[in-house]
């Protein structure tokens, strides 16, 4: 096995849990490891640290899967590790399906692995963990019995470890579609065409947390409970609108919802499993809205969605532009033909605004870009947000820290004259451990604020 002597001057992240060494860290190599396989880690003073993979050809150029000494990553090795996985989320996570390996964070760099009830879905992201293949399945096997496991490596940052995207079957007959529980709704997961793996598991706790918003807007519209005589039922507390009648449509109290960059429309389904009373979902991709459709169906909530293919920006400012032009005609005086359409079209407020966009930012130098981009989107949501209503907001950009999210948030709440509470402050869940000191497994941000004008 040969050696990595790591030099002195080094920063001592290794030693506070980061599991990356790059080669600028490196002093130099001793013996001849071949690329893949296991080398020790030893300080300048060949202090032994750590046992990791290396590849050569990489920036990171050797990835830590033991703090004890190591001969190989076999079947036991792997069935250890999956082991723990699976202990984890059972303690954690009350569903059958999860994220069930998270790369660093279950001390498996570079292998991902979701689980879709008695389907798997295996990522592998570098090399040595593409040599592994093999004994990576035997291990699945041995410790979940998967009826079939289908690989989605089809992502370009192999290109970084010299592998070429690989999707495809690798145990079993995986099927291509699967159905899902999560927080009691049915979900359908495309697991060959969706995006990465096929769904998003981080996000489970926070779609729930978006309960407490999704009721309590029925006196915004008049309606209140009173009690009224009932023939043969004597008197009883029902809700009644501003002419006296009763409300029989069962979500009166709901909100309404927007959610926005839908996927397979989750929060969709959770705003109505927790009782909005109307809800558009949007997302610039057909194939997308056309699988969100589906699971709406699955769940029964029909008549209470509407889908929306668009481009989520144009699709807000379009609607800024109308509400600033219904505005503005409610501003003049004398009469206004209101017959004429409003140039902008649109012009639709709602309770309660969900932004879920992918990641803007996907290297550092793309983060100026992306600053500007959460900040028109923010704008024009928190806009569209009725008074004292909700603006959920997500950004799954690790390269977005948190604070320059809440930053980019705080200006353009300054721009569109609003000032926010803030409610709910999230990260990813429990199935997405975060090792202390590996900054790059915090990439989640998920936020609830309350948003009032500077008027009330």
């Amino acid at each position: 096995m040969g050696s990595i002597i790591l030099q002195r001057s080094r920063r001592k992240r290794l030693e506070q849990g980061h599991p990356w060494i790059f080669r600028n860290e490196i002093e130099h190599v001793e013996g001849e490891p071949t690329p893949g396989s296991l080398v020790e880690v030893m300080d300048h003073r060949r202090r032994y640290l750590a046992t990791g993979y290396y590849n050569p050809a990489s920036q990171i150029t050797v990835r830590v899967v033991s703090y004890a000494p190591l001969n190989q990553m076999d079947v036991e090795f792997f069935v250890a590790r999956f082991r723990d996985c699976l202990k984890h989320r059972e303690r954690f996570v009350k569903e059958e399906s999860y994220r069930f390996v998270y790369g660093e964070a279950d001390f498996l760099p570079g292998l991902t692995v979701d689980r879709f009830g008695d389907v798997l879905v295996v990522q592998l992201l570098t090399l040595a963990m593409d040599q592994c293949r093999d004994v990576i399945v035997e291990a699945l096997v041995q410790v979940l019995g998967p009826v079939g496991i289908y690989e989605r490596s089809d992502v370009s940052v192999r290109e970084m470890e010299g592998l070429e995207p690989v999707k495809g079957p690798l145990y079993g007959n995986p099927p291509r579609f699967v159905t899902i529980s999560e927080n009691g709704l049915k979900i359908k997961v495309d697991i060959e065409q969706g995006q990465k793996t096929g769904y998003f598991f981080d996000q489970r706790e926070n779609r729930a947390s978006i309960k407490p918003l999704m009721t309590g807007w029925g006196e915004r519209s008049g309606i209140t409970m009173q009690e009224l005589s009932v023939e043969g039922e004597g008197t009883k507390l029902v809700p009644v609108n501003q002419k006296g009648k009763e409300v029989t449509f069962p979500y009166w109290d709901g909100a309404t919802v927007l959610e926005c960059f839908s996927h397979t429309g989750s929060f969709t389904l959770h705003a109505c499993k927790y009782g909005a009373k109307k809800v558009t979902c949007l997302d610039i991709s057909e194939h997308a809205i056309e699988n969100a459709k589906q699971n709406v169906e699955l769940n029964g909530f029909e008549d209470r969605v509407e889908f929306v293919v668009a481009d989520a920006f144009e699709y807000l400012r379009n609607n800024v532009k109308g509400l600033n032009e219904r505005q503005a005609r409610a501003a003049q005086s004398g009469k206004v033909d209101t017959s004429v359409a409003l140039t902008a079209g649109g012009g639709r407020t709602w309770d309660v605004v969900i932004l879920d966009p992918p990641a803007f930012a996907k290297t550092k130098g793309a983060v100026k870009g992306a600053s500007r981009g959460y900040k028109d989107i923010n704008l024009h949501g928190m806009k569209l947000v009725n008074e004292g209503g909700y603006l959920v907001t997500a950004s799954c950009s690790y390269h977005m820290r948190p604070e320059l999210f809440l930053q980019s948030i705080q200006e353009a709440a300054a721009d569109a004259g609003k000032i926010l509470r803030l409610i709910e402050w999230r990260a990813a869940g429990k199935d997405h451990p975060q090792i202390l000191g590996v900054d790059e497994g915090h990439y989640l941000k998920f936020a609830i604020f309350e948003v009032r004008s500077r008027t009330f």
